[in-house]
């Protein structure tokens, strides 16, 4: 099976398309530039929402779900906001035969339709905040696509909060850039930088844009989650007002957060090797496949027993695979589960049933450990915490070994082309040479770190005075 996989160092693109397809996690379909999600790939966006879905909850949002419809008057309300999308567009025109009397824009995102509805529901002070998250589909009609990364249709969730304030909208965007640093770090082992996006990055129609920025193993960039402080554009679009204590009319203050199935696509670059995806344990569905191995009919009921015995153990806390298909090898079926990148693989055979043990086999690592029969719960609860932890560790080392700090542009452009990476830069803040740096090199400011170092410097473009470094890389 690895023998239809690209190796990474030969071609990384075609490296990344040949896991997700053989690990049958996606295909394309009959739609140009929209995927068709597997099982396999859509059992890890289930433990993307399950996860997340807790967290926004306990942090007090609630669920609801608008019009995949959105009137193009409602788009047309917010200049900067449908100037941001409208090359990304699809339009409705003809319904039931006829043609409408108004296009209909199959949503890229909510805010317009959400904040209609929004003038409706907010009167008062008391009605505020509006703590909303909605899971759905949106529309972008991308010409470029890659699977999970970049698609026409790609599934998400999408926050949209309303305040009485602007520090409470602030205080909101930052509750939710690190809800998705803690989400990210510790269930999909990514490593990533949190910070405020430049004016040039920043979503359409926002006061600030913040994300976080993770490296990949080809050390390009791919912006993991992102949090905006809209400050009143779409209040004031939709007149949403409401009497505050004092009585006095004001006008709202908004903000909106999301994260994609990119994640997906993330967790397979930062992971995945040559043999296929590596799911970190706590983004596994199913955690453990047990593998039996004999020959002949005593053997097989004696290591399927003992199989069996270990499964209903280990059931207690995961769900485990009992792999006893008699038409395929044990070796087709370690190739397999290391494809779809099963975190733990156990095999057991008659020696290992003599020996009262088993071979425990981490998908990260790829090496065979016997283990004693006896304490098997937790020598597995223990080994798959610490394979969560040495993903996190390993994918940290390689992006802090990958980060160089450059003052000189000539060096810049030579990091950039040949050895790629997050380079850590002085700025000026001047769109002119955020631009400049864009044109000449194709890296991006990813974000302006929030624990950046205070460090006076010099623009590495201009040279005039900077208050400290950004982060610039080559992006997805």
């Amino acid at each position: 099976m690895a023998e239809k996989i690209t190796p990474r160092n030969v071609d990384y693109s075609r490296w990344y398309t040949d896991v997700i397809l053989q690990a049958k996690l996606a295909d394309y379909s009959p739609v140009k530039g929209a995927m068709v999600i597997r099982p396999n790939g859509y059992a890890i966006w289930e433990m993307i929402q399950q996860n997340l879905d807790r967290m926004f909850k306990e942090t007090g949002h609630v669920n609801a779900y608008f019009p995949l419809l959105i009137p193009e008057s409602f788009m047309k309300k917010e200049a900067e906001h449908v100037e941001g999308f409208s090359p990304e567009c699809a339009v409705v025109t003809i319904g039931g035969g006829q043609e409408l009397e108004e296009p209909l824009y199959i949503r890229p995102t909510s805010e317009t339709i959400i904040w209609s509805m929004y003038k409706k529901w907010i009167m008062s002070y008391r009605d505020l905040p509006i703590l909303i998250n909605q899971w759905a589909n949106v529309l972008r009609w991308e010409l470029r696509t890659r699977l999970f990364l970049r698609t026409s249709e790609f599934l998400w969730q999408e926050g949209h909060t309303a305040h009485a304030t602007y520090e409470e909208a602030e205080q909101e965007t930052m509750l939710i850039l690190n809800l998705y640093k803690k989400f990210v770090e510790e269930y999909l082992a990514i490593p990533v930088i949190a910070g405020r996006k430049s004016d040039a990055e920043k979503f359409a129609g926002a006061l600030h844009t913040y994300s976080i920025e993770a490296m990949m193993q080809d050390k390009k960039a791919l912006q993991a989650g992102t949090s905006h402080n809209l400050g009143q554009n779409f209040a004031r679009a939709f007149d949403v007002k409401f009497q505050d204590q004092q009585g006095q009319l004001q006008y709202v203050w908004a903000t909106s957060w999301g994260v994609s199935t990119r994640l997906i696509g993330a967790l397979i670059m930062t992971h995945g090797d040559d043999n296929g995806v590596v799911i970190p344990p706590r983004m596994a569905q199913r955690q453990i496949v047990i593998v039996p191995i004999w020959r002949g009919e005593e053997e097989k009921k004696q290591v399927l027993d003992y199989a069996d015995a270990v499964k209903k153990e280990l059931t207690k806390e995961f769900t485990v695979i009992l792999d006893d298909r008699e038409q395929y090898k044990p070796g087709y079926k370690f190739a397999e589960w290391e494809l779809q990148g099963i975190p733990l693989r156990l095999e057991i055979g008659p020696r290992d049933v003599a020996k009262n043990g088993l071979v425990m086999v981490r998908r990260d690592l790829l090496k065979k450990e016997f283990i004693g029969r006896d304490g098997v719960l937790q020598t597995v609860r223990a080994t798959l915490d610490l394979m969560q932890k040495e993903m996190l560790e390993k994918a940290r080392k390689f992006q802090e070994d990958n980060t160089h700090q450059v003052d000189d542009y000539d060096q810049f452009k030579k990091i950039i082309e040949e050895e790629g990476g997050f380079i850590n830069s002085h700025w000026c803040g001047s769109a002119e040479c955020e631009a400049k740096i864009k044109e000449d090199t194709k890296a991006t400011i990813r974000n302006i770190p929030f624990d950046r170092k205070a460090e006076k410097g010099k623009c590495i473009i201009c040279g005039k005075e900077s208050e400290g470094r950004v982060i610039f890389a080559k992006a997805y």
